[in-house]
């Protein structure tokens, strides 16, 4: 099943100078997180790390202890007693760190998990909305996105966990290896095939998880066209539910298959190495054992070389698997540390100019356009004085490119060529906030936020209007939607939505909400994009007998196939293939006779025939 146009896989980094680059920058980023609680749990790591060495010496000298008594040879029990007492000593450290060490952890997680979170979605929001209609910087945001926090407390406890691991090895091998001095080579000889084994099955987890993650987006649109109750209906009349369903369990399949082939060789490689470390660890116990007989070593020696040896292989068994699990988490940080090093292309130009007025005055210099990957300018060449205050209705047929004439007039995308001076500068020098707040916009496809009623229109000036419910009400009413909200069950505390809220709205009851949004900031610039082709022609009327006191003092440009609508602008600029061919009033363009008469003459033939 073809699900990409992608020729190609790309491939990701594995190479070691790219993990330790990563591996300081997540513990940098950890570190800094919260210094009381990292220090914290790296004392405990410390010293837990010392528990099982220490446990094994009490058991040796209880052992001991007990042997000498029951011998005959000492008749004072206080050394078993002390013995006794170090080892109850040394297991409450153990327990208690234990306990300590995860409290302390969580919340290190959760610290950690705010912050990457956060610095995700604030980095996403710098980001050029460009980047976002790219698929490849999709797949980029989504191998950042899936997992990135739990991926740092990961990384961070495996490696601590690795650590405390290497420190038991050294002083339970030192331990050992004083009774019996094979079980170093043995420890050598097994861990190392078992480590570099471990490493390269976990990079062909990694690699596996970063090509499928297009397929990955593919099933996550599969299951939100199944569930979104926008979708439903459709699906639901054109019986896609089988075939989509069909698509979605193909891939599902595809990535069961993929996991069984590499967790069936994980769990052969597994469960081989430990089945030969077993049988070698025990090779030594069995030659301890015969060494008892001949007098060599104490019974003391045994008891405590049969705990440590089983302590010994479990620490090794999990030192490889914390190794590989911190190294391949690290190669998912990597991802992370890629989005973040994604710079906005228009942040790059962001000047520092604030223009002296605040009119709303346009003035379009050779303006041209073309997406990024297409071969094809969408704007050539356009030139054009809008004056404070004036509507300017952009009318053509749909691809055009009255939509994004607008766009690059409210600094979505930067031109190919030419400049759009506003307020007498470069857009482009203008600070990206500051030019935000001189612009306000109607798109087509216009947000419908899950919150309440009067949350949805303050989100148009949210720092000014959140805890203004007066301002909110004023803005409801100039927009005519205050009879709307003022008939929900709760008014303006009604909660909007179908995925939180209780209220749904119809989409021309929506559109009505996202105008006055659009009202709600006091910018000198308002751009209005088809808003009205929800509406039915009661509430277009109810809008637009009150448009020029809504936009009064404002520059208006307004993009609507409606002639009831572009009716109402000073001025009306036709647009073919990228260009303005003409421009004038109404009636000016009609006795012109052009493109504009022509698409008039089509719409009062459709109402004839309605």
């Amino acid at each position: 099943m073809t699900t990409s146009n992608n020729s190609e896989m790309p491939l990701s980094r594995t190479d070691i100078s790219v993990l330790l680059s990563s591996a300081w920058w997540a513990l940098g980023i950890t570190w800094d997180t919260n210094r009381k609680i990292m220090f914290g749990v790296g004392l405990l790591t410390i010293m837990l790390s010392f528990v099982p060495a220490a446990l094994a010496v009490a058991v040796r000298g209880l052992v001991n202890a007990v042997a000498v008594v029951l011998d005959g040879t000492v008749h004072d029990s206080r050394v078993m007693v002390i013995w006794l007492g170090v080892g109850l000593g040394i297991s409450l450290v153990e327990t208690l760190g234990n306990y300590s060490y995860d409290y302390l952890f969580q919340r290190l997680s959760d610290d950690l998990n705010v912050r990457i979170t956060t610095n995700i979605l604030e980095h996403a929001g710098r980001l050029d909305v460009a980047h976002f209609e790219d698929p490849q910087f999709q797949d980029v945001m989504e191998r950042a996105r899936q997992g990135a926090a739990s991926r740092f407390s990961v990384f961070v406890a495996k490696t601590l966990r690795v650590f405390t691991n290497v420190v038991q090895m050294i002083t339970l091998t030192g331990i050992l290896a004083a009774i019996e001095p094979l079980v170093a080579v043995v420890l050598v000889m097994v861990a190392v095939p078992y480590l570099f084994m471990q490493w390269r099955l976990a990079k062909s987890r990694y690699q596996m998880g970063f090509q499928r993650i297009t397929k990955q987006r593919w099933n996550a649109y599969f299951v939100n066209s199944l569930t979104n109750n926008q979708w439903v209906p459709e699906i639901k009349l054109l019986d896609l539910a089988p075939l989509l369903t069909r698509k979605y369990r193909a891939l599902m399949e595809e990535f069961r298959d993929q996991n069984k082939q590499i967790f069936g060789r994980i769990f052969a490689g597994s469960a081989f190495f430990a089945g030969l470390s077993t049988i070698a660890f025990y090779g030594t116990f069995l030659r301890v054992a015969l060494r008892v007989v001949a007098g060599g070593v104490t019974i003391g020696d045994v008891a405590v070389y049969g705990g440590a040896m089983g302590r010994l292989r479990f620490s090794l068994e999990q030192a490889i698997m914390n190794i590989t699990d911190a190294l391949e988490n690290t190669l998912h940080i990597s991802n992370l540390r890629i989005f973040l090093a994604i710079e906005p292309v228009m942040g790059k130009t962001n000047g520092s100019i604030v223009p002296t007025s605040n009119r709303g005055e346009l003035d379009i210099r050779g303006l041209s356009f073309c997406y990024p990957g297409a071969t094809e300018p969408v704007l050539q060449d356009i030139s054009l004085h809008i004056n404070p205050g004036e509507t300017v209705a952009l009318v053509g047929q749909n691809g055009a490119g009255k939509t994004t004439l607008v766009k690059l007039i409210a600094r979505l995308y930067d031109p190919t060529g030419g400049a759009i001076l506003f307020d007498g500068v470069d857009s482009r020098n203008i600070p990206e906030t500051e030019l935000r707040n001189r612009v306000s916009f109607v798109f087509q496809q216009f947000g419908r936020y899950e919150a309440t009623a009067a949350e949805n229109i303050a989100y148009g000036n949210w720092r000014e209007l959140l805890d203004n419910p007066e301002q909110i009400e004023r803005v409801a009413k100039l927009a005519k939607v205050d009879e709307l909200i003022e008939k929900m069950p709760k008014g303006y505390d009604t909660f909007l939505g179908r995925t939180f809220g209780e209220y749904n709205l119809s989409g021309g009851q929506w559109q009505r909400i996202a105008v006055a949004r659009a009202f709600a900031r006091n910018a000198p610039l308002l751009i209005l994009d088809e808003p009205t082709s929800n509406m039915d022609a009661k509430s277009e009327y109810r809008l637009f007998t009150r448009f020029r006191e809504l936009a009064q003092g404002r520059t208006t440009i307004l993009i609507s196939h409606r002639f009831s609508t572009v009716s109402i602008a000073d001025r009306i600029l036709v647009m073919e293939n990228g260009r303005i061919t003409e421009q004038g009033s109404h009636q000016e363009l009609i006795a012109l006779g052009g493109h504009y008469a022509d698409l008039y003459d089509l719409h009062q033939r459709q109402m004839n025939l309605a």
